[in-house]
C-alpha cells in the first residue's frame, strides 16, 4: 500500500511539472526556382552555397506553440544563379510548466533542432528533383545560435521576444 501511495505522489508531481510534447510536424511552404535552366546544366559545376536560416514562433493556444524553421538556399556557379530553394518546416508543440528563460530556450533552440532534419531532407529532395546534386547540409548548433542571439540582444539592450 505504501508503494501505491508513493507512485501516486510521483505521478501527481509529474503532472504538475514541465511538459513537452511534439504534436505535429509539417511543411508550411516549399519553393524551388532554377532561373537559368537548362543552360546551367551545360556549365561546369563549381557551386557556391549561401544558406539563410531563420526561426519564428507563435503561441496558438494556452500551451500550444507553432515553431517555423525557414531554410533558404541560393546556389551559384560563377556569377549565375543555379537555383534558389526554400523550405518552411513547422511544428506544433505542447509546452507547459517552464520558466520564461527555459521557455525561450525551448522555442528558440530545442524545437528548431527537432525540425532541422525534416527541413534538410525536404530541401535535399527538392534540389535533387530539380536535377542538381543534393546539398547535404551540415548539422546546425541551434544552442550556439540561440546564445549568440541572446548576447546580441543583451548588448543592444533589447528584451527577448516572446511567443505571444
Amino acid at each position: 500500500m505504501t508503494e501505491q501511495a508513493n507512485n501516486g505522489g510521483a505521478a501527481s508531481q509529474n503532472e504538475q511539472g514541465a511538459q513537452f510534447s511534439l504534436q505535429r510536424i509539417y511543411v508550411r511552404d516549399l519553393s524551388f526556382e532554377a532561373p537559368k535552366s537548362p543552360e546551367i546544366f551545360r556549365q561546369e559545376w563549381n557551386p557556391s552555397v549561401a544558406l539563410d536560416l531563420n526561426t519564428k514562433q507563435k503561441q496558438l493556444e494556452s500551451d500550444f506553440y507553432e515553431v517555423v524553421l525557414t531554410l533558404s538556399v541560393t546556389v551559384k556557379t560563377g556569377e549565375e544563379v543555379a537555383f534558389i530553394a526554400e523550405v518552411q518546416q513547422a511544428g506544433i508543440f505542447l509546452i507547459k510548466g517552464l520558466e520564461a528563460a527555459a521557455m525561450s530556450h525551448t522555442l528558440g533552440a530545442f524545437c528548431p533542432n527537432i525540425l532541422f532534419p525534416y527541413a534538410r531532407e525536404a530541401l535535399d529532395s527538392l534540389v535533387t528533383r530539380g536535377s542538381f546534386p543534393a546539398l547535404m547540409l551540415a548539422p546546425v548548433n541551434f544552442d550556439a545560435l540561440y546564445a549568440q542571439e541572446m548576447a546580441r540582444m543583451q548588448s543592444a539592450g533589447e528584451a527577448p521576444a516572446t511567443a505571444h
